[in-house]
């Protein structure tokens, strides 16, 4: 059974880093995706970044290029998400979701995921 921890939010002011953790299990090879999501009050669930475990391929969002970087270390099956740079529109319920085989198209897309972890809020103070 695959499951996600995700972990590390906090409140952090406006021009801070963070960075959040996704903890995976149950995959049996490396070949899929990792995804990290963000939700905020009343808006709808986007895709923020999100990382082929096989082929180490990256994606970002426009709104975050530049401020966050992914990572993985897979000996210890963790994917990473730092954030620099934060502001206060980043503020949201952050979420890491994973699929299995590795998508080989556009990654940010919530609905191509089966399996999320619980969500670590992120606030960001102005």
């Amino acid at each position: 059974e695959v499951q996600l921890q995700a972990s590390g939010g906090g409140l952090v002011q406006a021009g801070g880093s963070l960075r959040l953790s996704c903890a995976a299990s149950g995959f049996t090879k490396d070949d899929y995706t990792i995804g990290w999501f963000r939700q905020a009050p009343g808006k709808e669930r986007e895709g923020v970044s999100c990382i082929n475990i096989s082929d180490g391929t990256l994606e970002y969002a426009d709104s975050v290029k530049g401020r966050f970087t992914i990572s993985s270390d897979n000996a210890k099956n963790m994917v990473y998400l730092q954030m620099n740079s934060l502001k206060p529109e980043d503020t949201a319920v952050y979420y890491c979701a994973a699929v299995g085989p590795a998508l080989n198209y556009y990654c940010l897309g919530y609905l191509g995921y089966d399996y999320w972890g619980q969500g670590t809020q992120v606030t960001v103070s102005s």
